[in-house]
């Protein structure tokens, strides 16, 4: 099941993926930010780090190395990450997931 309307009318991030492999949908506070991420194609998510983030897998399935552990998530699994852990992923098609980043700026909402 997709998004609701009134989730996908939130604004977009800037992200540097087009959007017919994601689209995106946030809403971010002075206290952090929540993404709502649909991936329409399989993709790889190149390792990196950041701030805290803490994740849930709606649909689909991710697979994703945390700090060297790498395991796969699926529909209703929720994944932690750590300040500064490296970590990185590969997402099927059709996956649908939120994230909520500590940084409210961890990305650029789009005009």
């Amino acid at each position: 099941m997709p998004f609701p309307d009134f989730i996908t009318a939130f604004p977009s991030i800037d992200v540097p993926f087009s959007e017919d492999v994601l689209t995106t949908a946030v809403v971010r506070s002075d206290a952090g930010l929540v993404v709502f991420f649909t991936f329409l194609k399989d993709m790889e998510l190149p390792k990196h780090s950041h701030g805290a983030q803490w994740g849930t897998v709606v649909e689909g399935e991710i697979i994703l190395t945390i700090g060297g552990d790498t395991k796969i998530y699926r529909a209703g699994d929720s994944y932690s990450i750590s300040a500064g852990v490296e970590h990185g992923a590969t997402i099927k098609a059709g996956t649908r997931a939120i994230d909520v980043f500590e940084e409210p700026d961890r990305y650029k909402i789009k005009d």
